[in-house]
Formats: C-alpha cells, sequence, structure tokens
C-alpha cells in the first residue's frame, strides 16, 4: 500500500473570501483535516460546506498528536492541516509534522494562500525585495535579548508579529533597539472590514498608543538599518588592524586564500582587488 499525502492548506487570515477554488475542493476530498482549532475551523468548513472528518492538531498536543497522524498516512489516507488563519508552519503548527513526513518519504504539498507577513509587507510602503521574517518575539528574557542584537544590524525589511496587550511595551523595547526615529508600518486587522495601516517613526507609535487602546492582532513592518551605516560600524571594528593581519587572521582560522579575501572585503566594505593588492605586497 503506498502512502497517502499530507496537505497544507492556507486559509483566510480575516475575509473568508480569501479561500482558493483548490483548498476547497482538497479539504472535501481530503480523509481527515488536522486543524488548531476545531471550533474555528468550523465556521470556515461550514461556509465552505465542507464535512470532512476534523481532529485537532495544535501548538500543545502536536508531539503526541504526529504518530497519529502518520499511521493515517502509513495506511494510505490524506490528511490536510490548517490552523486558525494563514499558512501551517509559518508560525503556526505543522513544522514538525512536514519533518516527520520528510523522513518517511511521505509526500507533501503546500496550498499557496494568505500569510500576514507577506500582506502586510507588499502593502506596508516598505522595502520587499530583501526582508527578515521573524514572527512572535522570544518571551526568555536572554533568547531575545541575543534575537533583538540580531537584528539591530538587519538592513533587511524586519516583520514582527505581536499581540493587543503586548504592544505597548514592544513599540517601547524596539524603539530603544532600532532607534525611536526609525520607521515603521503598524498593521492591523488584514483583509477586514477595519483593516488599517499607519507607518510611523517608533517614538511617534509608542506616543499614539499611550492614548489609544491597541486592538486586534498586529504585524510591524520595520525599516531595515541603511547599508551605508552598517557598513561604516563593520569597518571601524577593523580599523586597528592592517588589511593584511586581517587577512592572516582568517587564514588561521581555516578560510581558503579566496574565502579569506572575500570575508576580509565584505567585513571592510572595500573591493576583493583591494585586498589583493595590500596582502601581495
Amino acid at each position: 500500500m503506498s502512502a497517502g499525502i499530507l496537505y497544507l492548506v492556507a486559509t483566510p487570515i480575516g475575509n473568508l473570501e480569501d479561500m482558493t477554488f483548490r483548498a476547497v475542493r482538497i479539504l472535501k476530498e481530503v480523509d481527515l483535516i488536522a486543524a488548531e482549532d476545531t471550533r474555528t475551523s468550523g465556521v470556515l468548513l461550514s461556509h465552505y460546506d465542507i464535512h470532512t472528518p476534523v481532529t485537532s492538531y495544535h501548538e500543545h498536543n502536536k508531539i503526541e498528536k504526529i504518530p497519529s497522524l502518520l499511521a493515517a498516512l502509513r495506511e494510505g489516507k490524506s490528511v490536510a492541516v490548517i490552523t486558525d488563519a494563514g499558512t501551517p508552519g509559518i508560525s503556526d503548527p505543522g513544522e514538525e509534522l512536514v519533518a516527520a513526513c520528510a523522513e518517511e518519504g511521505i509526500a507533501v504539498y503546500a496550498l499557496p494562500g494568505a500569510v500576514a507577513a507577506v500582506t502586510a509587507l507588499v502593502s506596508s510602503g516598505l522595502s520587499a525585495r530583501r526582508f527578515a521574517f521573524e514572527a512572535f518575539l522570544p518571551k526568555k528574557k536572554k533568547l531575545r535579548a541575543d534575537v533583538l542584537n540580531e537584528l539591530k544590524k538587519e538592513t533587511r525589511t524586519i516583520i514582527i508579529y505581536e499581540a493587543p496587550h503586548h504592544l505597548r511595551a514592544t513599540l517601547k523595547e524596539l524603539g530603544g533597539v532600532f532607534g525611536e526615529e526609525r520607521r515603521l508600518v503598524l498593521c492591523r486587522e488584514l483583509t477586514k472590514k477595519f483593516e488599517e495601516k499607519q507607518m510611523m517613526t517608533f517614538a511617534e507609535a509608542a506616543a499614539f498608543y499611550q492614548e489609544s487602546q491597541p486592538r486586534g492582532e498586529y504585524v510591524l513592518v520595520i525599516e531595515g538599518r541603511p547599508r551605508e551605516d552598517a557598513a561604516s560600524e563593520n569597518a571601524a571594528k577593523w580599523a586597528d588592524i592592517s588589511v593584511a593581519e586581517h587577512y592572516e587572521q582568517y587564514l588561521s582560522e581555516g578560510l581558503s586564500s579566496k574565502e579569506a579575501m572575500k570575508q576580509v572585503a565584505a567585513d571592510r566594505g572595500i573591493s576583493k582587488n583591494e585586498v589583493y593588492a595590500a596582502v601581495k605586497k
């Protein structure tokens, strides 16, 4: 008997009309739907007259539920994973089940659809060419500090999710990390009737939400650090040693000559030809 297929089915992030024809068809055809919240998904399934059996698969039961879902797939049954909103695996359950299927050679197909991060990004007015998606920041203090330290240097547009009851504290914290004059776009109620996007600085956002009550789930789209600032700071780190000494340091760490030259050039914001000229004197 051949194994079944796992489908990752994206669902609307607000507007029920944002469901693809293919997604509706697959949800009707599969043997089982694994839903993050059966009550929330029940509204969607009822709207599209879908009567496929449903089981719960969420953050708190995903580890113990994976064996039974794998067993169903091994028996040749097809399973669809859906979350409360958006694409499974993007800040929602799904990643671990996909990894388990990959280990066993079980086919996995993802049906394209809504993702809050991308919806916010492309409509934000900030650069969408390069971006870093962080989802929800870690709650543990040490891990959170490490992540924010990495993001502080990020030149790409940054996307972060936040709940309304944490928004004020997060805006204050991020303003301290990125600088109060860094721009961001606060997106809320995406695809819903009262969708709202506001571009402002962190200082303006903090002040606004001291007077206004945060409502709804937020996507923060944050302007990346200017590349010239990052390059200047990076070059300053190596000001105390020569280009040749910098190059020798990377050789001692096991890099090839070509790799060392490339890394020195990147560190200092200079060309590889300039590095070559300095080390060949």
